[in-house]
């Protein structure tokens, strides 16, 4: 045993380190999905798309500043504004037309991310485009030199969620938003403004998938079909973890990112796939709330 560390301990530090800021950015992602069914009762199949156009935007606030500094900064503001506008437009005028029905809103969301993809192929292109990290240093480790941006990502993706955990539990908006998924029609019989906090609930989950697509472009490039990994990803945290839990949903991304990091440096990057989609079916099995989801009659 101590002579297998001795050999892979910096494999598996490495592989730590990976798992970590991949299980950041996933809670991140995973985060809006989970927020909007926990909320709105809906799955957005789209939301794989919010996170792209954060990418997208992203490479086209680069190419407008001509600065990597300038560019992210630029994209860590208009992005999420963007995405969170167009996720605003989409509950406007497609989802509340539908009555946010489930299956209707399934069929809703797909229109929604074919035409996202079709608009982004026609103005992007179809070749992936990189993006520079604003900011190249590394970190030196006793084996090896480690990124100095993966961290940054880590970090504010961990202040990000720190801020979401704060406007669910410190704000009059998070109260809505808690009323609302506890019970749509008694909140909306103590005056709370349903509507409002529907449209406010998709602009955040968009706007978080945006951000983390801002976030994770300088480390992979950016291209008009990124979305669809991400999606899966989301959909197997927020089931591991229990739909509409905050608190599973981070955990669910650490099991995820962590496990993904190790088996891919070891074993096979598919393999870690495999093995997450058969974790997702034994928790629908044995538990199919979710490890932190709220057991139904």
């Amino acid at each position: 045993m101590i002579s297998w560390f001795n050999e892979n301990g910096p494999l598996l530090f490495l592989a730590l380190l990976d798992g970590t800021v991949t299980a950041f950015v996933l809670a991140l992602i995973a985060l809006g999905l989970s927020l909007v069914f926990g909320v709105m009762r809906i799955v957005n199949i789209a939301h794989g798309e919010f996170f792209m156009l954060g990418a997208v935007f992203s490479w086209f606030a680069f190419d407008l500043t001509n600065d990597p500094l300038w560019g992210f900064l630029l994209a860590l503001v208009v992005a999420p504004a963007l995405v969170g506008s167009i996720a605003i437009f989409s509950d406007r005028f497609i989802l509340r037309k539908v009555k946010y029905h489930p299956e209707s809103t399934i069929v809703a969301t797909i229109g929604v991310l074919y035409v996202i993809q079709s608009v982004t192929l026609m103005v992007f292109g179809p070749e992936a485009r990189a993006v520079e990290a604003p900011l190249y240093f590394r970190i030196q480790f006793p084996w090896f030199g480690y990124s100095g941006y993966k961290l940054i990502v880590a970090g504010m993706s961990a202040f990000c969620l720190l801020g979401v955990w704060i406007l669910m539990k410190r704000s009059k908006l998070g109260l809505y938003m808690r009323a609302t998924q506890q019970d749509f029609e008694i909140a909306k019989t103590y005056g709370v403004p349903t509507q409002k906090i529907y449209a406010s609930v998709f602009a955040l989950g968009g706007g978080l998938a945006a951000l983390a697509g801002v976030l994770i472009v300088p480390i992979r490039q950016a291209d008009h079909l990124m979305g669809l990994e991400p999606l899966l990803l989301s959909f197997i945290v927020v089931i591991i973890g229990g739909l509409g839990s905050i608190r599973g949903t981070i955990v669910a991304a650490f099991i995820i990112g962590i496990s993904d990091g190790i088996i891919s440096v070891f074993y096979e990057p598919t393999l870690a796939k495999m093995l997450a989609t058969l974790f997702v079916a034994m928790v629908l099995v044995l538990k199919p709330s979710g490890i932190y989801g709220e057991e139904t009659a």
